[in-house]
């Protein structure tokens, strides 16, 4: 049987029960419907512990790491945001073992890739092979990191055609997938109108998330209020 890792004297599970006592498990709960044991455990002290077990026996931590909580699943994105490995296919093979964990959007949008931007700027089409290879998958998670991966590194000069011929291919029918779509479609709006009106124009978009992705771009404080009167205009209509 495998040594269970510990860390401050305690096992991990025993950390996040001490620390979920200074957190808030009802509005964290009421965050994540369906999602069981959730401690609600606050972010930065997740963070901290990560830094900190990264800085430790990090592979005996992920080699006996448990899932049953929510922030343990959290806990392992956020150890292997704290790696330093230079060899780029150990790192990604890392990741790898990571994404199928993910279980809620708060696993998902908790993790970065260690060194995050000049990692990926280091390995740009690796990188970017990667995570196309997470949106080709058909569950909902796997395909929102993907996403939301390519939202926070790729809405670029070089990228931005590729990102909206993603977004526009995605076809699943999770809310977590539509939602972090219409997120990223408004991202691509701020920083690449012309070219995201040109996909809002004409797109195989379904109604749902054309119609959140409008919704996220009047809501942003980076759009003018002509521009957002011309996006309200472009709302479906949705027959229900």
């Amino acid at each position: 049987m495998m040594n269970e890792y510990c860390i401050n004297g305690l096992t991990i599970k025993e950390n996040l029960l001490r620390l979920a006592g200074e957190g808030n498990k009802k509005f964290t709960e009421s965050l994540h419907p369906g999602i069981e044991n959730v401690l609600g455990v606050r972010v930065p002290a997740l963070r901290q512990l990560a830094a900190q077990i990264a800085k430790d026996d990090w592979q005996a931590y992920l080699q006996s790491a448990d899932t049953f909580y929510m922030e343990e699943r959290m806990l392992q994105g956020m150890v292997i945001g704290c790696l330093k490995i230079k060899d780029v296919e150990e790192y990604l093979s890392l990741v790898s073992g990571f994404v199928p964990l993910i279980n809620s959007w708060s696993v998902c949008d908790t993790f970065d890739f260690a060194g995050k931007q000049r990692f990926v700027d280091r390995n740009k089409e690796r990188v970017w092979q990667f995570l196309e290879g997470w949106m080709k998958s058909d569950k909902e998670y796997e395909i929102r990191f993907g996403v939301v991966m390519a939202m926070a590194h790729y809405i670029d000069a070089d990228y931005i055609q590729n990102v909206l011929q993603w977004m526009n291919r995605i076809d699943h029918e999770g809310y977590y997938v539509k939602m972090a779509v219409a997120w990223a479609l408004s991202v691509c709006y701020v920083k690449f109108p012309k070219e995201t009106m040109l996909l809002l124009k004409e797109n195989r978009l379904d109604d749902f998330t054309y119609n959140k992705a409008l919704q996220k771009i009047t809501e942003s404080f980076r759009v003018s209020p002509e521009d957002k009167d011309i996006i309200r205009d472009m709302k479906r209509k949705v027959v229900k």
